[in-house]
């Protein structure tokens, strides 16, 4: 059966605050680090996504993203009329998140803010999209074929942030998610290049919309169908 609408919004709003509150809380807190903090911040991360997937996957679905909710419903997997609900949900989950990391943590680092190395925005936007694009295909996956048995490719939308913190965090901060990098931007006063991110988000979820789509053209397995609005990730 279906859980109620608010159900599945108060577990966005718990699940992004997680995520948001795991992973830039430990941007914030290997600040001293240097360059060699970055396998620490895709551990970091890779919990930060998995960790409230596997908590709330079963009742929301586990967008925890904008952008996912975004693609769900282009994939026609979410009502249109739902989708503010889930992005209000997910803003002010990340908004109590990274208020958290600045009570608890402190505000260094810019809150985890996504202030890319240099003020490049044609290569950011080349590498935010490719990764988001990476992260959307891999919860429509998840959308299509299910978790499989031990549930373990739950740990597929984290494995995918990991390894864009790895690749692209020195240079972009790795956002793929609007919410992430909108609260502690506001609550940071840092807005470098924050539109580059609003912009290849979106874009890069309804590409992978549609390679999802060639994909099961190609191999038609006839997925199972799922339960609308289930969908998972950052």
């Amino acid at each position: 059966m279906t859980r109620s609408l608010s159900i599945r919004l108060l577990s966005e709003v718990a699940g992004t605050g997680l995520l948001v509150g795991i992973g830039t809380g430990a941007v914030v807190a290997t600040i001293g680090f240097g360059p060699d903090r970055f396998p620490v911040l895709a551990i970091a991360w890779f919990f930060a996504v998995t960790i409230p997937v596997v908590a709330f996957a079963s009742i929301s679905g586990a967008h925890l993203n904008p952008v996912v909710s975004l693609a769900l419903v282009a994939d026609r997997r979410l009502p249109a009329g739902e989708l503010p609900g889930h992005v209000g949900a997910q803003v002010a989950g990340a908004f109590a998140g990274s208020g958290a990391v600045a009570a608890l943590v402190g505000t260094g680092a810019h809150l985890g803010a996504t202030i890319p190395s240099a003020n490049e925005p044609v290569p950011i936007f080349g590498a935010e999209f490719a990764f988001t694009f990476l992260l959307v295909l891999t919860v429509l996956g998840l959308v299509r074929w299910g978790a499989g048995t031990g549930r373990w490719r739950l740990a597929w939308p984290g494995l995918a942030v990991a390894v864009s913190t790895l690749r692209i965090g020195p240079f972009t901060g790795s956002s793929l998610n609007p919410a992430r990098s909108l609260a502690p931007a506001v609550l940071s006063g840092s807005y470098l290049d924050l539109w580059v991110y609003f912009l290849a988000a979106p874009l890069a979820a309804l590409a992978a919309v549609g390679a999802a789509r060639l994909l099961e053209r190609s191999f038609r397995g006839s997925p199972p169908t799922v339960e609308q609005g289930r969908g998972t990730t950052r």
